[in-house]
């Protein structure tokens, strides 16, 4: 019996991803580094921009210049208000689910919003929109999915997360939540998110279907 469903919101709700690593990899190489698509969604897609932030300044070996994620994220926004819609068949998924249900991201409150607002879902969850920001750590520690859980009074184990990177999954695996991982973005393969207590699936369509 599931009590609560968690979405995450970027790749899930709202299909940012695929702008995400594009303005990622146009950022960091205005740092001299040049990282592949892939290696972009290895070692970024479901972070924190603080995890992110300490994973280049390690590679650099000194502080992103000030003023760097300000620009790449004014990029960002750019690109979300021209081309940024709802995940194909989400809007029809959360028609048909009454389980209460509630946002968990990586994502900046403010981002959050923005994002929500943007493809017209915010509405369908205002004020049970949790970020990383609320939690000592990110993905893919369990921290946002327990606190997530604690503040909609679900136990872990009736918990069940929809996620579509591989540090959410994790995540949600370490919180003892099943897992309902969405490879339709293409992004990550089913290879990297199959797992204990985890069903892969593609079309979001199929979602309902899937909450038990």
């Amino acid at each position: 019996m599931t009590d609560l469903v968690i979405f995450d919101c970027d790749g899930v709700l709202v299909d940012s991803e695929p702008l995400s690593v594009q303005v990622d990899i146009e950022a960091v190489a205005e740092l001299g580094l040049r990282l592949s698509r892939d290696e972009v969604i290895e070692r970024f897609v479901g972070r924190s921009k603080q995890d992110i932030r300490a994973d280049i300044e390690a590679q650099l070996g000194h502080a992103v210049p000030s003023g760097w994620f300000e620009r790449a994220d004014e990029r960002l926004r750019e690109a979300w208000v021209a081309e940024l819609r709802p995940v194909a068949g989400v809007e029809e998924a959360l028609e048909l689910i009454d389980t209460p249900s509630c946002v968990a991201s990586s994502s900046e409150p403010a981002q959050l919003r923005f994002k929500l607002e943007l493809t017209g879902l915010y509405e369908r969850f205002a004020g049970r929109i949790f970020s990383a920001t609320e939690v000592p750590n990110g993905k893919p520690a369990p921290d946002l999915f327990l606190h997530a859980a604690a503040r909609m009074g679900a136990q872990p184990e009736r918990c069940v997360v929809v996620e579509d990177s591989r540090h959410g999954v994790e995540a949600a695996r370490a919180a003892g939540m099943r897992v309902l991982a969405f490879v339709g973005g293409g992004l990550t393969p089913a290879s990297a998110l199959a797992g204990p207590r985890t069903t892969v699936f593609e079309d979001m369509r199929s979602l309902p279907g899937l909450i038990s």
